[in-house]
């Protein structure tokens, strides 16, 4: 059992490397996964339920007891990553396809990788595991009602169409992983380290199936496509920490905001686009390369925010003097 714990951490915490290992196979050979993209609702449903099973109920305290940071955090989510969407589309003149797309990714909540990039960067954990959890709750309106803004101007949208399918691939499975560990918990946390290989796994077969569907038209707009979601990843990335920074919050709870509201559910924005918007099969591009870049970037970002903490540490101000010498701020 120790060894396959061991491989489950090993997997999650090279999801970016897994994942476009598996894009590559599927880029070469499309047929061996192009399936998957009809079980795009089914992974991610999975993966939502994996996220579910790992929610405890002191996760929820951080609501209560951060109030502030939360809020701060959700309001980026739903502002910074939506407009930047909206405004790169337009500056780039996407077609009606790859803007829907870009803008799925701005609306949809924070990924749970969110959570473990934190932890690299030495950020605040609980603080990114409740804004996950907060603007995953707030899916179900947030996201359909920013799309049927932002996204109505190049396609028709259904904005009870989207709700639905929210509340299906991500409200109902998490709610139903959070019931079962409420019900089974000593089964579940016996199982605990095993879980992230749900989520690992679901992720990889939506993005290979979204590549291998695509491969052909990834050849002639996938560098426009990596442009522009690098672009708007950044931008999260550097506006939440510079907003959280502007509040003058600690620099543990800028690195978590800072990565929360960089890193998408961009999953949930490749189902959207499948259930939604069957005429716009390039919809579900965007998505899939942001699901591949924001791993990387987001490992990146997380080493530069560990080496300015520890940095902040190096030049922190005396804080006494004992017999003439001085006594530096403790380092963690």
């Amino acid at each position: 059992m120790s060894q396959i714990k061991k491989l489950c951490g090993f997997l999650s915490n090279n999801i970016a490397v897994f994942i476009i290992i598996f894009s590559v196979i599927a880029f070469f050979y499309p047929g061996g996964f192009s399936w998957a993209t009809n079980y795009t609702t089914v992974f991610l449903g999975l993966a939502m339920f994996g996220m579910g099973l790992t929610i405890k109920a002191e996760d929820f305290k951080v609501v209560f007891t951060r109030p502030k940071e939360l809020l701060l955090g959700c309001v980026l989510q739903y502002t910074v990553m939506p407009l930047t969407a909206f405004a790169l589309a337009k500056l780039f003149g996407l077609s009606a396809d790859l803007a829907l797309g870009v803008i799925l990714v701005g609306c949809c909540p924070g990924g749970t990788a969110s959570n473990v990039i934190t932890y690299v960067a030495g950020g605040d954990v609980p603080l990114s595991v409740g804004m996950t959890i907060a603007s995953t709750i707030l899916a179900p309106i947030c996201t359909p009602a920013l799309v049927y803004a932002l996204a109505g101007s190049w396609v028709e949208v259904s904005l009870l169409s989207m709700m639905v399918s929210v509340v299906k691939v991500v409200l109902v499975p998490v709610l139903a992983g959070i019931l079962i560990y409420r019900l089974f918990p000593k089964q579940i946390d016996a199982i605990r380290e095993l879980l992230p290989l749900i989520s690992v796994v679901a992720i990889v077969m939506i993005i290979s199936g979204i590549v291998g569907s695509n491969a052909q038209k990834i050849v002639t707009c996938g560098a426009l496509v990596m442009i522009v979601v690098a672009i708007h990843n950044g931008v999260g990335l550097l506006l939440g920490t510079g907003a959280a920074k502007l509040l003058k919050l600690d620099e543990k709870k800028a690195t978590a905001i800072g990565i929360e509201v960089g890193m998408q559910n961009s999953g949930l924005a490749i189902s959207l686009a499948t259930a939604n918007f069957a005429a716009n099969p390039l919809a579900t591009l965007p998505g899939a390369i942001f699901s591949v870049w924001h791993n990387i970037s987001g490992t990146f970002y997380a080493g530069i925010r560990q080496r300015m903490s520890q940095g902040f540490a190096f030049t922190a101000k005396p804080v006494g003097k004992q017999e003439g010498r001085e006594e530096s701020a403790p380092m963690p």
